[in-house]
């Protein structure tokens, strides 16, 4: 399986199978977007919730492609009712997709589209894929239940905002990792808007500082997991 890092929040995996896997493509208005629309191809979109930095280019990734949109119940209704096809789940829901396991997790957060429709709750999301679980956390202020999805899911990657502002800074998100006990740690949702500057590699040391491994991964980089 290949992770590739879209920049903000946005990741492409490709399992074993060839199958791809979008995670909250904002590509369109995005100062650090590595790639552009219609290079990105996708079988499944998973949206964490609805602002437009997540929602991003989905429904044009989506329409090429045909993709299944994976999402909580409010958010795959507004999206069916684009036209595209949805599969509705909700916060502590898990189902078993051709690519592997998913469940969708709490979050902290809002959630209004940019038509202002309600999207239904934020959510972070747990995959289950070929051998590899990854806890892509969304958008979220900092939650003591952490500690409970890292022992009941041992994770071998947290994908977690630091960017502050908006979501967890810093601090906040080194006490998550503490909290999720994850194998490794990658920081999202950074320096795409001056509100939300930070620095990953102050992000690393503070991680390290605690035992556990951080991957910085440049925007647009891939990696084997």
């Amino acid at each position: 399986m290949k992770l590739r890092y879209l920049s903000h929040s946005g990741f492409q995996i490709t399992t074993s199978n060839n199958q791809t896997i979008l995670i909250d493509p904002f590509i369109t208005g995005n100062p650090n977007a590595p790639v552009k629309v219609e290079d990105l191809k996708a079988d499944f979109i998973v949206l964490t919730h609805a602002h437009g930095d997540h929602i991003g280019d989905s429904f044009t990734i989506a329409k090429k492609c045909d993709s299944l949109f994976i999402c909580v119940n409010e958010l795959a209704n507004y999206c069916a009712e684009k036209g595209f096809r949805a599969h509705n789940m909700h916060i502590g829901g898990s189902h078993n997709f051709d690519f592997g396991y998913l469940k969708f997790t709490i979050a902290h957060h809002g959630s209004m589209t940019p038509d202002n429709t309600y999207g239904g709750e934020p959510a972070g999301v747990i995959l289950k894929i070929d051998g590899k679980t990854l806890y892509h956390t969304g958008d979220t202020g900092l939650f003591y239940d952490m500690k409970l999805i890292g022992e009941m899911n041992p994770i071998d990657y947290i994908l977690l905002p630091i960017g502050d502002n908006f979501t967890m800074g810093i601090t906040d998100a080194v006490k998550a990792v503490e909290l999720v006990n994850p194998k490794n740690a990658i920081p999202m949702h950074y320096n795409t808007f001056p509100v939300i500057e930070a620095d990953p590699e102050e992000f690393k040391i503070k991680v390290e500082a605690i035992g556990k491994k951080c991957i910085i991964m440049q925007f647009g980089e891939e990696i084997e997991l």
